[in-house]
């Protein structure tokens, strides 16, 4: 089995991607309200990544 050999924000995407693809999955009824709150949540999942990224790299001058 090959190693996958990922940086920090390309673990974080995919978390946040899967993370996403769950709570789409689990919290909405039609399949329209699961596709909308995915994105909804990937996008959240990676401002946030890029927000807090930013907030660090400031905050470490």
């Amino acid at each position: 089995m090959p190693k996958m050999n990922l940086s920090h924000m390309e673990a974080s995407i995919l978390f946040a991607l899967c993370a996403s693809i769950v709570l789409g999955l689990v919290t909405k009824r039609t399949d329209r309200e699961r596709l909308m709150y995915g994105l909804y949540c990937f996008a959240c999942f990676v401002g946030t990544l890029f927000g807090l990224g930013w907030l660090m790299y400031f905050g470490h001058g």
